[in-house]
């Protein structure tokens, strides 16, 4: 019998993956989480891409009046970018005009989970591993983003198909078929059979139709004080650690 052995893990600088590494107690985004991927991506990758094409510097950033969405937000952008001009959505009207509850949500998880089935099973015949040691060994965060990379820009094809049909050809210059994201629930199904996991479409549809759900007000709000209390907190930890370290040198003194 071949004895199996553990893949070396590779060192991945962080650095130069292309994400903005943040984190949070709770999975939501935070006035401050928004306001720095605003200044530290969406801003220069703008620009960039503005720049590149020989565009004048114009942009119109339109959002709805999520909590995380500060109001003052076009105060907070840096000198810089300035160009981008924020709008909000007016109220009670974001399930009919953002985007992102047409489906884009739910596409995106589908195809997110279709293209991680698909890889676990390649894995597990290319190597006879099981379930247990490809989640253990052969997943990591580079991977992941990998596949939510291929996953959201199938997801924006199909979401502007449908959107602005006229802007988007069955074939793009490159020849890239649109993804058809109805069959990808079946290939869900098929791929988990095929692992030995007995999936039904309720499976699927429930962590999909519970994702898209809109935040009521009082979770809104709940995540408003969290996220105030962490502030408040980290400006204590960094006033004793002040203290500490005045202590500690009081104490060099007196010695």
């Amino acid at each position: 019998m071949q004895k199996l052995h553990k893949p070396s893990r590779s060192v991945v600088l962080k650095s130069r993956l292309n994400v903005m590494w943040r984190s949070n107690n709770k999975p939501w985004v935070t006035r401050d989480l928004f306001t720095d991927w605003i200044n530290e991506v969406f801003g220069p990758s703008v620009k960039k891409y503005l720049l590149e094409m020989n565009l004048p510097l114009h942009v119109l950033l339109l959002m709805d009046n999520a909590l995380a969405h500060p109001p003052d937000l076009q105060d907070d952008l840096l000198e810089e970018f300035k160009f981008i001009k924020i709008q909000f959505l007016p109220p009670n009207t974001t399930p009919f005009l953002q985007p992102m509850d047409h489906q884009v949500i739910s596409n995106f998880k589908k195809l997110y989970t279709k293209a991680l089935f698909k890889r676990c099973l390649e894995v597990m015949e290319g190597t006879n591993l099981t379930l247990r040691e490809f989640w253990k060994y052969h997943f990591h965060i580079v991977a992941c983003l990998k596949m939510i990379e291929k996953a959201w820009e199938e997801t924006l094809t199909s979401a502007w198909k449908k959107l602005w049909p006229q802007s988007v050809f069955e074939c793009d210059f490159e020849g890239f078929q649109i993804v058809r994201v109805e069959p990808a629930v079946n290939e869900i199904m098929s791929l988990a059979k095929i692992m030995g996991l007995e999936v039904d479409n309720n499976d699927i549809d429930e962590p999909v139709e519970e994702h898209s759900q809109e935040l009521t007000t009082k979770k809104l709000m709940e995540l408003h004080y969290v996220s105030q209390q962490e502030v408040v907190e980290e400006s204590l930890s960094e006033e004793e650690e002040v203290t500490a370290k005045q202590e500690s040198s009081g104490a060099i003194r007196e010695c």
